[in-house]
């Protein structure tokens, strides 16, 4: 018995050896063996994409330098297709995938004309989809209200009507970052809790902002002041930006800002000549490049004492028209627990 376990050994020795750059190559090996007979449930996988027989249900067929869309099994939940260089979503290219939750198609080429307006119609299970980094000009028209997490950074969107976005009441991931978009509606959209806007057009905060929201970035627009009371409703929001925008002293009322809750504020990059107040719960503060010319500490802690300090453990007012000797002695016992103060 021995000597046959040597001898077995020794003929499967090369072979391992011969893959030893690749531990996994195993995997392919027990494919073309047919140990894992392909399911062909709902069709046949495409030549161009690739079907794992270990995992039925996924269909692969990520950078493959596809012009158009492959035939979709009705089997598939999960397809991949970014990085390529796909140009069109007819209505019947999704036709027989009733079955997706997720669909890749960031990375490619699709032109706003040449998406169907029924593409998405069948899609009633859809949780998530990608379609940044296209060359998009608005939204696609009726979209599965199923959707968790809409990714369409990246596009030339420049409008998203109160249509586009109706009756998603389960979205709660929405980036639209880097886009051209001037107006924007968001109503109705009560579960969302990450929404993007930045790098867009947007000279004043959008309406109608979910109330539900936890990260709200807005950098790199034309927005000059904020609403009265514009945080007030917000009872889960903690991070917000706005760096790289045009806001100004007079554009902000009274404290806006000192709210509790917030984590972290960033309005670096405007033309901010006093520190707005804030609240003593807030953790970082971004104020760099700015005009500032005065050091508040008020703007901190209404109240000095033992008791009663800030929790900010980042401030950064670097950029700024302020040195270390405007920053007050009992700025110490205030903002113990900031680690530095970035003049």
């Amino acid at each position: 018995m021995r000597t046959l376990c040597v001898f077995l050994f020794a003929a499967l020795l090369p072979s391992a050896l011969s893959q030893a750059g690749d531990p996994f190559s195993w995997l392919s090996g027990l494919r073309h063996a047919g140990s894992m007979p392909a399911d062909n449930t709902g069709g046949d996988c495409p030549e161009e994409c690739d079907c794992p027989p270990s995992y039925p249900i996924a269909m692969y067929c990520d950078g493959r330098g596809l012009t158009a869309m492959p035939a979709i099994p009705s089997r598939m939940k999960y397809l991949y297709l970014q990085h390529n260089a796909i140009t069109a979503l007819p209505d019947s290219a999704l036709a027989n995938a009733t079955n997706l939750v997720w669909l890749m198609m960031h990375h490619n080429q699709l032109l706003s004309d040449q998406v169907g307006k029924k593409a998405f119609a069948k899609l009633q299970g859809l949780e998530r989809l990608y379609l940044q980094h296209n060359n998009l000009s608005r939204v696609p028209p009726n979209l599965p209200r199923s959707l968790r997490d809409l990714r369409l950074n990246h596009n030339s969107i420049g409008k998203v009507t109160p249509a586009a976005l109706e009756g998603m009441d389960n979205l709660t991931i929405l980036y639209i970052h880097d886009n051209a978009v001037s107006d924007i509606s968001l109503k109705g959209l009560n579960s969302l809790t990450l929404l993007d806007i930045s790098g867009n057009k947007l000279k004043k905060i959008p309406e109608g902002l979910p109330d539900h929201l936890h990260q709200l970035y807005m950098e790199s627009n034309a927005i000059s002041a904020v609403p009265e009371n514009f945080l007030r409703h917000f009872s889960q929001l903690q991070y917000i930006r706005m760096s790289h925008n045009e806001l100004t002293d007079k554009g902000i009322p009274p404290n806006t800002f000192n709210v509790s809750g917030l984590v972290e504020l960033d309005l670096s990059y405007n033309k901010l000549e006093r520190i707005p107040p804030v609240s003593d719960s807030l953790q970082h503060l971004y104020l760099q490049a700015n005009q500032i010319k005065e050091f508040t500490l008020g703007s901190f802690c209404s109240i000095v004492d033992v008791v009663n300090f800030s929790k900010l453990r980042t401030l950064r007012l670097d950029g700024n028209e302020i040195s270390a000797q405007d920053v007050p002695s009992e700025s110490a016992l205030c903002l113990r627990l900031t680690s530095t103060i970035e003049l």
